[in-house]
């Protein structure tokens, strides 16, 4: 007795014309709300210590013993150094989060209209474990990790039975069709690996 022939897989669906979409931008409030305390402090205790020099009361302590203080270092001491260091650091951090978009982990979705302003973004979270659902239909396949990325999504199958070609043969087309209606603005590529389940001792 011949077994039934698996079912056929679907036609990955045609790649869609490329659209331009912007990323999602984080708020970066945590930081942005660290740097302006900053500032308002640094500037609030100058402000005060030059409107008391200009109504006649002596400058605060602290002014004059860092102004003493700076009069014997040079540019070159190691502790200048270290200090200019620790700033340029700061600095390049704070530049840092301000230029890149941050949200990594939303994909941002292809809108149905691009003059509509609609903008639409799907977690990779939900991505894989929709990509997870569609290769555990499978035949064969037991279990399946899937990974996804900015630029491509990597699934990691363990198959209990069928030849590991022919599972992977048709798990490719399956998840070709489910990248596909994931509707990403800019589809990753897909990476599967098909192994052999671990058969577990009795």
């Amino acid at each position: 007795m011949t077994a039934p022939a698996p079912d056929r897989a679907p036609a990955p669906l045609p790649e869609p014309a490329p659209v331009r979409v912007a990323r999602f931008r984080s708020a970066r409030r945590i930081p942005a709300a660290l740097t302006a305390l900053a500032v308002l402090g640094a500037a609030g205790m100058f402000l005060y210590d030059l409107a008391a020099v200009r109504a006649g009361r002596p400058g605060m302590q602290w002014r004059g013993a860092l102004a003493r203080r700076l009069e014997q270092y040079t540019p070159a001491d190691p502790e200048v150094l270290v200090g200019a260091g620790i700033l340029a650091v700061a600095g390049a951090v704070l530049l840092l989060l301000a230029l890149t978009p941050g949200l990594r982990g939303i994909l941002p979705m292809r809108p149905p209209d691009p003059a509509a302003g609609v903008r639409a973004g799907l977690g990779r979270k939900a991505a894989a474990q929709v990509l997870r659902d569609r290769a555990m239909e499978v035949s064969g396949v037991r279990s399946a990790r899937v990974t996804v990325r900015r630029s491509h999504v990597t699934v990691r199958a363990a198959s209990h039975f069928r030849e590991l070609d022919d599972v992977r043969a048709d798990l490719e087309p399956v998840l070709a069709v489910g990248v596909g209606e994931l509707g990403l603005a800019h589809p990753p590529q897909l990476r599967v690996r098909v192994t052999r389940a671990a058969v577990g001792k009795r």
